[in-house]
């Protein structure tokens, strides 16, 4: 289906802005300082852009909603409305795009499905060519649309999922309620989902568009497996090579390429690529001595943009220089394993509860509401650390419930567990299963700092069942750690766990980029 293009005067009557429907979403977000329960629920609007879409040119089609994830972040109910009905219909999250800040939905009533208009992709934009977005942002009711023009099309960073993927810069007006909703361009195709705006006293009307390139990563990802995977990575560190005398002292004989500073240890590159090596392209592709690659005419872009156009699983080449010498090494990509994730898988965060002090793994909500406390130490940490396994985690104790079996401790909070009895603990299922095999008189953790803190075992489990009653607490642990414990790594492996001196992200040097 063609719509109709965006004529001046037209637009009231334009075919696509019946795409568009408002949503209605109730969140229940959980309480990561009391892990065993959630927050008060609240309601708020987004957009959705109706769309249809061929999914790996199938020769059907499917009806779906598009959307943000963030618009439906810990969601309880998803309502949807239709522009011109007072009618809501429930619908169903079928996968989530954190990284993207993508979710696709569905509804199944058909009466929803009568008369949908559905919508086409259109090519990614040039500078200055016009955009149409359109959503129900604060300030009334009725369906909003606002003009503007492309300024800039660049790898952007996506704040939701805190990654980098390609990103479409606008200045038509983007405001809260903006999210989810559609960009046309003056055809009446979608060129992407509007999902942040940047906010300064510096500069006014800088929106973002989700670009529809992006958008169609997550729905073929999607229908691949029947899930979102995720986008991939090559796990590393990278600096660039501008400078002339850094490029003779590792013997790159041309202005080209990338030095490999670190190698992320859960990376499967890490078999093919070592610290030193400079990258000099990627399946065939150049890279640049600031880390950046051809894109479009006359137009280059971070080298990142083309790990993005892959998928989970994908095998790739590399071309390095290693001492001088030119090779190329294969490398299979997978998304980023991240020792302190930005989002909780399944929405609720896992917890155990020995004799009232209560264990959770490190996570970016729990630092958010715990700011205030959360140590200098434990915070580099988060924002410094590399996974050495997959699986890993930072197990704090988050705060302990004042009992006479653990007198002394009250007082400790948001401190890293390292050992129990003398065994380093690599995530919180195996602090519970540690728990559940000692057979020893005492329970000993060992904190960072050298903090020690010592139960008597099973006088500490006994006062469990109280502790729990007293603080209206339903369970010990939370479901996921009910199951047996799977060791990811052997034990020999897991005990050489040094600090990583590099950041998760770009941090503070823009001669450093993750790739």
């Amino acid at each position: 289906m063609t719509n109709r293009p965006v004529e001046t005067g037209s637009i009231q009557d334009a075919a696509f802005l019946n795409a568009v429907v408002k949503v209605y979403c109730t969140h229940t977000a959980p309480d990561y300082s009391l892990p065993w329960q959630k927050q008060r629920q609240f309601t708020s609007t987004g957009r959705y852009a109706l769309s249809h879409f061929y999914l790996l040119k199938k020769l059907w089609r499917t009806a779906n909603l598009l959307t943000n994830a963030h618009c439906v972040e810990h969601d309880t109910q998803v309502k949807v409305k239709k522009r011109g009905d007072d009618t809501k219909y429930v619908a169903k999250v079928l996968a989530r795009g954190v990284a993207c800040d993508i979710a696709l939905l569905s509804v199944e009533n058909k009466d929803f499905w009568k008369g949908a208009e559905p919508l086409n992709f259109g090519r990614l934009p040039r500078l200055q060519d016009a955009v149409t977005v359109v959503g129900y942002p604060l300030g009334g009711d009725t369906i909003s649309v606002t003009k503007g023009v492309v300024s800039r099309i660049e790898v952007t960073s996506y704040a939701h999922g805190s990654s980098e993927l390609l990103g479409i810069q606008i200045d038509a007006a983007i405001n809260p309620g903006n999210s989810g909703g559609p960009a046309f361009n003056d055809d009446g195709d979608c060129i992407g989902v509007a999902f942040q705006v940047y906010r300064s006293d510096d500069a006014e009307n800088i929106g973002y568009v989700i670009p529809t390139t992006v958008v169609s990563h997550f729905l073929e990802d999607y229908e691949r497996s029947g899930k979102y995977c995720g986008f991939p990575c090559l796990g590393v560190l990278l600096q660039k090579l501008e400078n002339p005398a850094l490029r003779a002292c590792l013997k790159v004989p041309s202005n080209e390429g990338v030095l490999v500073r670190k190698v992320e240890p859960t990376s499967d590159i890490i078999n093919v690529v070592k610290e030193g090596d400079v990258i000099v392209s990627f399946d065939g592709v150049h890279v640049g001595c600031e880390g950046t690659v051809p894109f479009r005419s006359n137009e280059r872009i971070a080298f990142r943009y083309l790990i993005s156009q892959k998928f989970t699983g994908d095998s790739v080449e590399l071309g390095i220089i290693r001492a001088g010498e030119f090779m190329k090494v294969q490398a299979v990509l997978k998304p980023r394993v991240h020792l302190v994730p930005y989002h909780i898988e399944g929405g609720q965060p896992s917890y155990i509860i020995v004799a009232g002090l209560v264990f959770t793994p490190l996570s970016e909500p729990l630092i958010e509401e715990e700011e205030d406390s959360i140590g200098l130490k434990l915070l580099t940490k988060a924002r410094y650390s590399l996974a050495k396994f997959e699986g890993e985690q930072i197990v704090v104790l988050s705060q302990v419930l004042a009992n006479e079996v653990n007198i002394g401790y009250e007082d400790m909070s948001n401190e890293q567990v390292l050992k129990l009895n003398g065994t380093r603990i690599k995530n919180i299922h195996h602090l519970a299963h540690l728990v559940d095999s000692s057979k020893g008189k005492y329970l000993v953790f060992e904190f960072e700092d050298n903090i020690l803190v010592v139960l008597e075992r099973e006088e500490a489990l006994s006062a469990s069942a109280s502790i729990l009653k007293d603080y209206g607490i339903p369970a010990e642990r939370s479901s996921d750690l009910l199951g047996p414990y799977v060791d990811p790594i052997e034990q020999s492996e897991a005990t050489n766990h040094g600090d990583s001196p590099v950041s998760n992200s770009e941090f503070g040097y823009e001669g450093l980029l993750w790739a």
